[in-house]
């Protein structure tokens, strides 16, 4: 399936789940969601195979077995081209448009300590700053599960202090409504995006030690 660009029927979709969350909906509605959302998708993620890797499509289906929140259904459809361990990139579509990201979204003990391991590194530490500030410029968003204060074992005055307390770390950017969305452009947006971030995404599995 050639990507054409994901219809407007995938944002309707995810408006109308996020008001009405529940199976008679989701039932009344499935093929909406493979066409519009689930096809879309993987013709998306096909396109890209070649250069980054195969994607794994997330199912649609919340895990509500420790959460308060019972809903039984993501309000969106998110890919992943796994990289390393939880590292690598990243494509949704939901009601608030198309979004793409980067980065690590969890890590071990010890593969957290490599990372501010080579964050404290002169050279490293130095190389990362610059990989995010070239980034940043570029509209990238830097996020990620942050400690309140410093990790145990750094100082508070660390001069990258702000990144020594990441637990994880992405990097985001919504095309949200552009009309490039519904175009086979997004493919190439997506690309290029994608090869943009690759750098950060170089730096994790170059210090980031299982």
């Amino acid at each position: 399936m050639t990507f054409t660009g994901f219809p407007e029927a995938a944002l309707d979709f995810y408006d109308d789940l996020e008001m009405d969350n529940t199976k008679t909906f989701w039932e009344a509605h499935r093929d909406v969601h493979a066409t519009a959302v689930a096809a879309p998708m993987k013709a998306l993620t096909a396109a890209l195979a070649d250069e980054f890797g195969d994607a794994k499509i997330f199912r649609p289906y919340r895990d509500v077995r420790f959460s308060k929140d019972k809903t039984p259904y993501k309000t969106h459809q998110g890919a992943f081209v796994a990289k390393g361990p939880s590292t690598g990139y990243y494509v949704q579509v939901g009601a608030p448009g198309v979004r793409v990201g980067v980065g690590f979204y969890e890590a071990s003990g010890p593969r957290l300590a490599s990372v501010r391991e080579a964050i404290v590194d002169q050279r490293r530490g130095a190389e990362l700053e610059d990989v995010l500030a070239a980034l940043s410029a570029a509209g990238w968003e830097v996020g990620g599960d942050r400690l309140k204060t410093a990790p145990r074992g750094y100082s508070a005055d660390h001069p990258r202090i702000e990144l020594l307390r990441h637990k994880s770390m992405t990097l985001g950017k919504a095309y949200g409504f552009e009309p490039v969305i519904h175009t086979p452009e997004l493919l190439d947006r997506v690309r290029a995006d994608w090869r943009e971030a690759t750098p950060f995404v170089e730096w994790v599995l170059r210090y980031a030690r299982a």
